[in-house]
């Protein structure tokens, strides 16, 4: 959810710097909350393969600046039995976590992936999969662990790609068969666009921009390519999903080239109207359904159900094009504020359209503890002092009793609720 950069996030994220990893012995160095018994590996479980991706599948992201134990167990108790983990914020040994340096990729921080894989052997232990996922790769830090300066090397410097291919077939080396696996996601929100003239999705034209950039580091259909086979080189079984272009926009799909793969996974995100989705901007003026303000294209545009569905026909056009099946599709993000007017039915008419197509997803977040514009859990109000003090001490998962116990139903919790409770 690369576009979402916001003040209160960055003083959390950047003003609490102290992760307790920092000079502990590596067979040691786990975040306490992670501890736990390594039992995971020895179930019996299937190992990760396509095969999974063949009935629906929902879930919840988790992109936690603390990776806890208290958090997959209580995913789990809610029935998220898929979760897409990205751990671009944890802190690590070196300036990015696992990476080491993002502006020279030399192998996998050890004490960083042993705090990874003990994630994954405790989701296995809960019967919760994995989709593993990257907020950056080698010449591409994200944005908001960066200071908010965006980083362009990954799409226009070729060093950057073979960087890129040699993490990935390190992280497979190493995670080859875990159960608790279910994809391998290249990386968060491709948007090699932004860096070749092409800084909105609102102004058509993909395919004819798409030229421009064939075959140069801003060719995301090279990309995909090139990081799938050289993870197929380690492991052939894995799926891996793939991510649409501009922020993975469905409007992207257009020029989307499918791979010759069948362990693939096609991902699009879906927070539009962006105007309408984020408070900082929203600021109570737009509700749903009803008109928005479209900032890229100066007018209103009106928003229901059938304008939500419509939004996502490049992806049903693609997919009937080249004939890839409801299952192979995976809204891997979307959300909205919790605050704005008529989110809830914002969300449930997404789900409804997401259920009609038989497209997996996932949305966006269960219990983040940096941020809690889309918890959906604390409905409608603002979160107490005792929510803010264990936030800002980066404790919200020591506190989940008495500040998420107590809550009762609400409207926006619900959409999410009823459909995971139905798959029980």
């Amino acid at each position: 959810m690369e576009r979402l950069v916001f003040g209160n996030v960055f003083v959390i994220l950047l003003g609490t710097a102290a992760f307790g990893l920092a000079g502990c012995p590596a067979a040691a160095c786990q975040h306490p909350s992670v501890a736990g018994p390594d039992t995971v590996r020895e179930t019996g479980q299937a190992r990760p393969s396509i095969e999974y991706w063949d009935r629906q599948r929902i879930g919840a992201n988790w992109f936690n600046q603390v990776p806890t134990r208290e958090w997959l167990e209580a995913a789990a108790k809610a029935n998220i039995k898929l979760v897409r983990l990205a751990f671009g914020k944890w802190k690590g040994k070196r300036r990015d976590f696992l990476l080491g340096s993002a502006d020279n990729y030399a192998g996998l921080v050890a004490e960083d992936f042993a705090t990874l894989e003990r994630c994954l052997d405790i989701a296995g232990s809960l019967g919760v999969r994995i989709v593993l996922t990257p907020l950056g790769l080698p010449g591409a830090r994200n944005r908001q662990l960066n200071d908010g300066r965006p980083d362009p090397r990954l799409w226009t410097d070729p060093e950057y790609v073979p960087q890129a291919i040699e993490f990935w077939q390190d992280v497979a080396r190493r995670l080859k068969g875990h159960p608790a696996i279910a994809a391998y996601d290249l990386i968060n929100e491709p948007h090699p666009e932004k860096y070749h003239g092409k800084p909105t999705f609102w102004r058509q034209g993909f395919t004819e921009w798409y030229r421009k950039v064939q075959g140069t580091p801003g060719d995301l259909n090279r990309f995909n390519r090139e990081l799938v086979a050289g993870i197929r080189r380690i492991d052939p079984d894995v799926p891996i999903v793939v991510e649409s272009g501009l922020h993975a926009t469905p409007w992207a799909f257009e020029y989307l080239e499918p791979l010759a793969d069948a362990g693939i996974i096609y991902s699009f995100h879906m927070y539009e109207p962006y105007e309408y989705t984020t408070r900082r901007i929203n600021r109570g003026r737009f509700s749903y359904p009803g008109e928005t303000w479209i900032e890229d294209l100066g007018v209103r545009r009106h928003f229901d159900s059938r304008a939500l569905a419509e939004f996502l026909d490049p992806v049903r056009s693609w997919a009937r094009r080249y004939r890839i099946p409801p299952g192979r599709i995976f809204a891997g993000e979307f959300g909205c504020d919790r605050r704005a007017k008529g989110a809830a039915l914002y969300l449930a008419d997404l789900v409804a359209v997401f259920n009609r197509e038989g497209w997996h997803w996932a949305f966006y977040a269960f219990r983040e503890d940096g941020w809690d514009a889309m918890d959906y859990e604390l409905g409608t109000v603002r979160p107490g002092d005792r929510y803010w003090a264990a936030a800002e001490q980066r404790a919200l998962h020591q506190h989940y009793p008495e500040i998420y116990d107590p809550l009762t139903d609400n409207t926006v919790w619900s959409v999410f609720k009823r459909e995971l409770e139905r798959r029980r």
